[in-house]
């Protein structure tokens, strides 16, 4: 259909047409933006940057060194003109022979910039060069600055690349041509499509602006993902206890329990058959119970620590002792729950309790001295904040957590989604991972504040104790055989802090295990996708460095070395246990009730 009449520059009734359409829908959406903004939900502005103090120091730093080192300060300056000058001066040249192109662009690859019009245009590779050239400008700047302790200029270098990567040009209409080419194409619908995007994230997200980044209609829990078969066999306030069908005909004797972080929901171990750890272990012959947490809310706001440990763990322990008629189970932690159940066999410890028989640490930090790249929010400010926004609420809610570890990765997670959507007008994947990464759980008040107070800042387990139910735990007193598995690039558990702890626990029996890929990747990584490999050392007596040095690197998944060491410590095998008993029904089908609470915006 064309949209001009041929031999006119007069448009089309088509085209016309197609143009009232496209004003009427922009219409209604910006009484929608205006309405939806009207009613926005509030949090602490806290929570959005850090400090002025933070900057204010930073600049008094840097003039500082100026007049001390003015020759430096003088130097970089001169090198930043001396690059955008000559720049311009190029772009001049090539334009001045004629033709309509850019000047030679050797330099390194930003896959931001992957369109060809950023070599080709003169346009768009001017405001490319200067984008960089300024970016680097600001980067060296930050660098430079002297007289801030290492938390503090780490938290400017994050910060300042947070402000560099939020001006890069492909976040505007004007100067993203990706985004332009696409309007020309579609005679504007894909900006409407994209305001239509904009608006209804808002409305989803009571205002906040939170990026989708899936269709969500794509999923239905138990139907295409979560799908292993299992019953809920005991439920309380806190949990619901998952055992899953056997898929063998005999198992192993001592059973098998997950406790998944809290912070997630815990299908992303099921999301489906062919990467489920869940699927995997039951087909290993192991009888596997799962803990599915609640998704609490401002009912839940004096819940602590304690309260995930006794309804939550000791619960979850006491009823598959009953259920399977043993007295040792297998635990497994996966972040914050491996950290947890750090600290729950230290109380069983003092307490006389051996439960457990093995644990298992998937991505888990129990030494929090260092932080790493999360120390831009740990500082007292934006804890500060973090403190009076669940004083207000009684609970952190989800999006706060989601938009904290999404801005450690901005240019994936943020940006690229938001251009994506909101400019190029596209409808988010069908991407199950991406569900389940946008479907988050909320905090108490009570344990967000324990957690990040006394182990994230104090570092209390690791050093002086931990003071819970009466007890001062101690992270020596981790003694029950142990095998942690750390991922080699997680940006959310660094894998030398998760090496540091498992080195301060008093196991004589240890296993280490570095994976490859990050926080997510490196776990759910099945051998059938031979994608990741893994580093295994015996010796956990050296540096961390030395002992990745010292590693035999082994392709494929870590999955089955890591059974290989369950299986000696599973007992003898017996007929295969069905779910539950005659005092433990099934309550509802695997993945359980609990799991579809959706958090609270």
């Amino acid at each position: 259909m064309t949209t001009m009449d041929k031999g006119s520059n007069v448009p089309s009734v088509e085209h016309v047409e197609r143009m009232k359409e496209n004003l009427e829908k922009v219409e209604a959406l910006s009484r929608r933006l205006v309405d939806v903004m009207a009613h926005k939900t509030s949090h602490n502005p806290a929570l959005d940057a850090p400090s002025q103090e933070l900057f204010a120091n930073a600049a008094t730093a840097y003039w500082a060194e100026s007049l001390q080192n003015p020759a430096r300060i003088i130097e970089q300056q001169v090198a930043y003109w001396g690059k955008t000058v000559t720049h311009f001066a190029e772009a001049q040249q090539a334009l001045a022979r004629g033709k309509f192109e850019a000047p030679a662009d050797p330099g390194p690859k930003d896959r931001r910039f992957a369109n060809p019009l950023w070599d080709s245009h003169p346009y768009f590779n001017f405001i490319k060069q200067q984008y960089l050239i300024n970016a680097d400008a600001i980067q060296e700047a930050v660098d430079s600055v002297e007289d801030l302790d290492d938390k503090e200029k780490r938290r400017l270098k994050y910060f300042s690349r947070q402000i560099v990567d939020m001006l890069a040009p492909t976040n505007f209409l004007g100067t993203n041509p990706d985004a332009l080419e696409k309007a020309l194409e579609t005679e504007g619908q894909s900006l409407v499509d994209g305001l239509e995007n904009l608006v209804s994230d808002l409305e989803a997200n009571n205002g906040e602006l939170v990026v989708r980044l899936v269709d969500e209609k794509a999923f239905e829990l138990g139907g295409n993902i979560a799908t292993s078969p299992g019953k809920v066999v005991y439920r309380n306030r806190m949990m619901e206890l998952i055992q899953y069908e056997p898929t063998t005909e005999k198992v192993f004797q001592t059973p098998l329990v997950i406790f998944p972080p809290w912070i997630n929901k815990f299908y992303i171990l099921d999301l489906k058959e062919q990467n489920s750890l869940i699927k995997w272990i039951t087909s290993q012959g192991y009888t596997l119970f799962v803990v599915s947490w609640v998704n609490p809310d401002a009912a839940y706001a004096e819940v602590g620590m304690e309260d995930y440990i006794e309804d939550g763990y000791f619960a979850a322990i006491r009823e598959i002792k009953a259920i399977t008629k043993v007295q040792q189970i297998n635990a497994i932690g996966y972040c914050i729950a491996g950290t947890t159940l750090a600290l729950v066999l230290s109380l069983m410890k003092q307490r006389g309790d051996k439960s457990i028989k093995s644990a298992t640490f998937f991505t888990a930090l129990t030494d929090f001295a260092e932080q790493g790249e999360f120390t831009p929010f740990l500082s007292d400010d934006f804890i500060d904040g973090i403190e009076a926004e669940v004083e207000k609420q009684g609970f952190l809610r989800s999006y706060i957590m989601a938009r904290t570890f999404s801005y450690l990765r901005s240019n994936d997670l943020v940006y690229s989604p938001a251009i994506r959507s909101y400019m190029m007008g596209e409808t988010p994947p069908a991407f199950d991972l991406l569900y389940w990464n946008g479907d988050g759980s909320n905090l108490p008040r009570k344990m967000a504040m324990q957690y990040l107070r006394r182990l994230c800042q104090r570092n209390e387990f690791a050093q002086d104790g931990f003071d819970l139910l009466g007890h001062k735990l101690k992270l020596e007193e981790v003694n029950v055989p142990l095998c942690s598995i750390a991922c080699e690039t997680d940006h959310i558990a660094a894998w030398k802090d998760c090496y540091r702890g498992v080195q301060k626990m008093g196991a004589k029996d240890r296993t280490f295990i570095l994976t490859q890929s990050g926080h997510i990747a490196g776990i759910v990584n099945p051998p059938s996708k031979k994608k990741y490999g893994h580093y295994l050392n015996d010796d956990l007596s050296l540096s961390a460095e030395d002992w990745q040095a010292g590693a035999e690197f082994h392709e494929g998944s870590w999955w089955p070395n890591w059974e290989g060491w369950l299986r000696k410590r599973s007992g003898k095998q017996i007929a295969a246990r069905t779910p539950g008993d005659s005092e433990h029904p099934s309550l509802a089908d695997a993945p359980g009730t609990y799991v579809t609470t959706k958090a609270s915006r």
